[in-house]
Formats: C-alpha cells, structure tokens, sequence
C-alpha cells in the first residue's frame, strides 16, 4: 500500500513545481508516483463550475462559502476510487491540494481559525461523510502573501490561459489563509504536517527522502 502526500499552500506558492521536483526525485529513488491535482479542471463537472463561480460566471454562487465547498469536496468525492487505485499500484500518491485546502479557504473567507465551527464542518463533510481517503503526510510550501501575490500575477502575463480568479487576486484573503494553514500544521490536522520553505531548496534532498520512502 502505498503513502498520500498532499501537498498544500496558498496560490502562487508553487506547488505544481514542488511536486514535478518530487516525482522526479522519487523516481531517481526507485519510488512509483501517481499524481493529482484539486480541482480537476476539465475532468470533473464540479471542478468546472468552480472554475465558473471563481470567475463570476455563475451569479451569486461563488459568494457562498458552503456552496463551494461543497463543489470543492463533491470534485474529490469523485476522484475517491482512483486515489484508492493509486495507493493500491504506486508507493507515493502525489496530491497538489486535497481536504486541507477547503477547511483553510472557507475559514478564511468566514474569518475563523482552525479552531472554528467550518474547519470542523469540512472534515465531517468529505472525511466522516464522504469517506475520502485519509493523508498520511501534509507538506505546506510557506511563502508569504506577496511572494505568491506576485508569482501569480506573474504566471497571469506569461500564460495565455491561467487569468486570475477573484480568490487568487484577494491579497486579504490570501493572508488570512496562510495563517489558517499554519495553525492546521500546528494541530496536526488529519495527520503530521511537514513545512517546507518555499524560496529555498537547500533542504530538498532531506524533503525528497521523507517522500519518496516506500
């Protein structure tokens, strides 16, 4: 059976790149690495409409903090059996965003903290509930607000389809989520949380070792 490790951070903090460099270094380590990406944007329905609110496509939907959400967890829902698959056949599933992303931008638009009622209510959803696969390891990629403001703004000008969505570009929201995300890591919530420095590289072999072990 094989690990999940998700990774998590704010917009812009450069996860994508994080985990290339990790199923690269896994591979180096003889470690087989499935990978998945939340939301699923033109694979799953509910990731589609998400991508619709985000951009004020769908009237008043996107103001609904509960109604993403749960357009967030249904996406997952429907990824369930091909984590599970993946766990089965790969030593590491590789995940960019999973349940901890819905619990630290929900309680950040609602101005709570990790210790508040939607954080709770996010976890009964799609882990009590729904019965999503359990991580066995968090890496939260620590930038702050304006590094990852700018890296996205950046990636804005340089591709043609990456426009910014009314979360990406709400500086406020932005920093409040980062301070849930570290008061998640701090809890342990769900499981052990590992922080990695997102504008250094020079602990990335002991991060790549962590990973990859099967």
């Amino acid at each position: 059976m094989g690990r999940m490790v998700v990774i998590e951070g704010l917009d812009g903090a450069g996860k994508r790149t994080l985990a290339d460099k990790l199923t690269a270094a896994c591979a180096e380590r003889g470690a087989t690495v499935a990978r998945l990406a939340f939301p699923r944007y033109g694979r799953d329905v509910h990731a589609d409409l998400i991508a619709d609110a985000l951009h004020g496509r769908l009237g008043d939907l996107g103001a609904s903090v509960h109604g993403m959400a749960t357009l967030f967890a249904l996406d997952r829902y429907g990824a369930a059996g091909d984590i599970r698959a993946a766990l089965i056949t790969h030593d590491v599933v590789l995940l960019d965003r999973y349940v901890a992303s819905n619990a630290a931008y929900g309680a950040a638009r609602l101005h709570q903290d990790a210790g508040g009622e939607f954080v709770a209510w996010v976890r009964e959803l799609e882990i009590d509930r729904f019965g999503l696969p359990v991580p066995h390891l968090h890496l939260l990629l620590r930038v702050s607000p304006e590094v990852a403001a700018e890296r996205s703004a950046h990636r804005e000008r340089t591709e043609s389809d990456r426009e910014r969505d009314t979360w990406e570009a709400d500086g406020g929201l932005q920093a409040r989520c980062a301070a849930v995300y570290d008061q998640l890591a701090e809890r342990g919530w769900l499981s052990p949380w590992h922080l990695v420095d997102g504008t250094s590289t020079v602990a990335f072999a002991e991060l790549a070792a962590l990973v990859c072990k099967t």
